[in-house]
């Protein structure tokens, strides 16, 4: 990764550069993407120097959308915004670079929480799969970059919501688990679908049981989540003139419509076996773990999620990716945590030891 350069030839990561630019230019007047504001020239000279025949025309710069008299970048804020942390001319390579850290310390507590040799291979090999990914496909987009950390902590997060029985520190981690899905939509849009297992399996809970906590618990993912929402719904009121429109073209924003030869690409892709292998694997917790709260959210993500990119009419070699490491991540985690997993002291798991303070 130290060998990458900024400028890779894809039209979506200059757009992705230009939104940094305008955070580290205007602050959170950043936020407002309309193309009459590259005064400067900077996404102009990018999009010359990769080669981009309509540089200065205004009118047709990529990865823009026309709204009214405004030409507004298509993409929510928050991927531009984690760029602009770093210095301009030095962003990409140090994004994917904290990105890989937090994924290689997940890892490694994984590795450290495993109650058995079985599982310290099964974690070794989810973590270097990881990294893996981190470099093919994940490299396609920046935006996968800030979306895989999210996918590490909310895998545990949701281990512990699934295994901690206090009521308190469940809805502690119901609270970060849906701010954090919510922040995850300003990284790319389609991840607003990672929350529906969630959503889905909540209001179950809340509905078949009518207990008090569960309905608290349903209460607080969703207002947590809403308030994770807030710079993205800042973002199309700014852009799209309402917090409810959004800034993506009418050919992204197409209606559902099934088609084998998406299907077909997914399926011959990297990322079809590993959504198989995770749904298999989902299905095997459900008849391994004490628990199967996590289980029911695994599954009812992956059921969602394929709804809507089978039906949508774009095919990415990474559009799966962030489900799959949720999911992957999420049962990992609760597997080690559960207390059919958990060792006797002293050799019980990492999990095990905290929650017994």
């Amino acid at each position: 990764m130290r060998n990458w350069t900024e400028r890779t030839g894809v039209y979506d990561d200059i757009c992705y550069l230009r939104q940094a630019h305008l955070f580290q230019r205007f602050g959170l007047g950043g936020f407002d993407t309309n193309i009459t504001r590259d005064d400067d020239q900077y996404f102009a000279t990018l999009a010359r120097e990769i080669g981009y025949q309509a540089w200065n025309d205004p009118a047709h710069m990529p990865c823009h959308t026309q709204i009214g008299e405004k030409q507004v970048l298509q993409y929510p804020p928050g991927t531009g915004l984690a760029l602009s942390i770093f210095p301009a001319g030095f962003q990409r390579v140090p994004l994917y670079g904290v990105a890989n850290f937090i994924i290689f310390i997940g890892a490694l507590f994984a590795i450290w929480s495993a109650p058995s040799r079985r599982w310290t291979a099964i974690s070794g090999i989810v973590g270097v799969a990881a990294l893996y990914f981190m470099v093919n496909p994940s490299k396609a987009s920046s935006s996968i970059a800030p979306t895989m950390i999210v996918c590490v902590m909310v895998g545990y997060l949701t281990s512990i919501l699934a295994n901690v029985p206090r009521p308190s520190r469940q809805i502690t981690v119901t609270v970060l688990i849906g701010l954090i899905l919510g922040l995850a939509v300003s990284f790319r849009l389609a991840n607003l679908f990672l929350s529906a297992g969630y959503f889905l399996v909540l209001l179950a809970m809340a509905v078949r049981s009518r207990k008090q906590s569960d309905i608290l618990q349903l209460f607080s993912f969703g207002t947590a989540y809403l308030l994770g929402l807030v710079p993205t719904l800042v973002a199309n009121a700014i852009n799209a003139g309402s917090v409810l429109a959004t800034t993506y073209s009418s050919f992204d924003a197409r209606p559902p419509d099934f088609s084998l030869s998406v299907a077909r690409e997914y399926l011959v892709d990297m990322q079809g076996p590993l959504i198989i292998l995770t749904a298999a694997w989902s299905i095997w917790a459900f008849s391994s773990a004490a628990r199967k709260t996590a289980a029911f959210i695994v599954v009812a993500n992956i059921a969602i999620n394929l709804a809507f990119f089978l039906t949508h009419p774009i095919f990415t070699p990474y559009y799966l990716m962030p489900l799959a490491m949720l999911s992957i991540w999420t049962l990992l985690f609760s597997l080690l945590n559960d207390s059919s997993e958990a060792a006797p002291l002293p050799g019980q798991s990492a999990f095990a030891r905290v929650q017994s303070k």
